[in-house]
């Protein structure tokens, strides 16, 4: 039976929403999101970066703003299950240990368990790029370009048990263009990403009590 989303309390500019950024790579949508957090008054702040990936370039985001970042990578065990459960338990008492009340994915690479989904459901955001519920999973852009899509775009939406398949919050349309490739259609879509992602976190902040 899926768990219930437990909504985090609202936030304010006073009292902001603490939140953990979990990121597997260069950590675009995370400097976008902290420059967001910076230059505006904001009822989230990032207390927290952490990667699976140790050369993460997105880690180095956490000394130049002044935030705690680490890499929890997978640890080294055989057994499968095993290695995962370990991981995400890392990773939920690091979040603990640091008082956090919102988890952002941002280009966070790993499919998460239904357990660790359901300590953090309604806590939990990830941002997809495709209007979902088209095109799930790691290689949406490849697939839209292969179904002859005329329009893609990205997806804001709380994770649940399944893959990309949680409520979903906002999304933006974009065109897709002739000659585009993958490459350049990630492009245009991390784009929007960048503009869309902070400010429904906002609006998501202020939101619930």
């Amino acid at each position: 039976m899926s768990e219930p989303y437990i909504r985090p309390r609202k936030g304010s500019i006073k009292k902001p929403l603490r939140i953990a950024v979990l990121i597997s790579g260069s950590g675009s949508g995370l400097l976008a999101l902290l420059h967001h957090q910076q230059s505006n008054k904001s009822p989230h702040s990032t207390k927290l970066i952490i990667s699976d990936n140790v050369n993460a370039g997105g880690l180095r985001h956490g000394e130049d703003f002044g935030i705690s970042a680490v890499a929890i990578p997978l640890p080294d065990f055989i057994d499968k299950d095993q290695q995962r459960k370990i991981h995400e338990n890392l990773i939920h008492d690091k979040l603990i240990d640091s008082d956090i009340e919102l988890v952002v994915l941002s280009g966070y690479m790993r499919i998460l368990t239904p357990t660790f989904v359901s300590k953090w459901k309604g806590r939990l955001i990830n941002i997809h790029p495709s209007l979902l519920p088209k095109y799930p999973g790691a290689h949406a852009h490849r697939d839209a370009l292969a179904d002859g899509a005329k329009i893609t775009g990205c997806t804001v939406h709380l994770v649940d048990e399944g893959v990309d398949t949680g409520e979903i919050i906002a999304q933006e349309e974009v065109e897709i263009l002739d000659g585009d490739t993958i490459e350049k259609l990630q492009q245009r879509v991390k784009k929007i990403e960048h503009q869309l992602y902070p400010k429904v976190l906002d609006i998501f902040c202020l939101k619930y009590d």
